[in-house]
């Protein structure tokens, strides 16, 4: 089967689907970056705080560099670290959909599957349009890769 005809056999869901793994893993490596950027200059930007000084400014600064600086550097490095991980898996995800794997389709309902009833949880300490959408977009996806691993190829 030539590549053109596998492209048009695709169905628009599973484009969907690849294309929003693509943003999540992006957007997760670039998080990743920032808060392995953020523990390399910890000490930089405790410094910062300790010293800015600017009128008018002066608490907001203080607010958010505050809430920064709370976070233990262990976690920054642990958060970091974890995110470049999962935006690989990520990565891995969208490319074995895009070409169609069965280890693909099983990666992503295994990963989907686990994460439903955190995020469950989370909906259930609070619901936000962010943690609903998330939820109804993996949910979606997990019913429609169940329903599609199930089709005889």
């Amino acid at each position: 089967m030539s590549q053109r005809n596998r492209r048009r056999k695709r169905s628009r869901a599973l484009v969907a689907i690849v294309i929003y793994k693509s943003l999540v893993a992006g957007l997760v490596a670039i998080s990743s970056i920032a808060l392995l950027l953020a523990l390399k200059n910890y000490q930089t930007i405790d410094n910062f705080a300790n010293q800015y000084v600017l009128e008018g400014k002066r608490e907001i600064i203080r607010f958010i560099l505050s809430k920064f600086l709370s976070v233990n550097p262990k976690s920054l490095q642990f958060s970091g670290i974890f995110a470049g991980v999962y935006a690989v898996v990520t990565v891995i995800e969208a490319v074995g959909l895009w070409f169609e794997k069965k280890w693909a389709s099983l990666l992503v309902i295994g990963l989907v599957g686990i994460s439903l009833p955190l995020e469950i949880w989370e909906l259930i300490k609070g619901i936000s349009p962010i943690k609903l959408i998330v939820f109804v977009v993996n949910l979606a996806i997990l019913l429609y890769l169940l329903f599609d691993f199930k089709k005889p190829k």
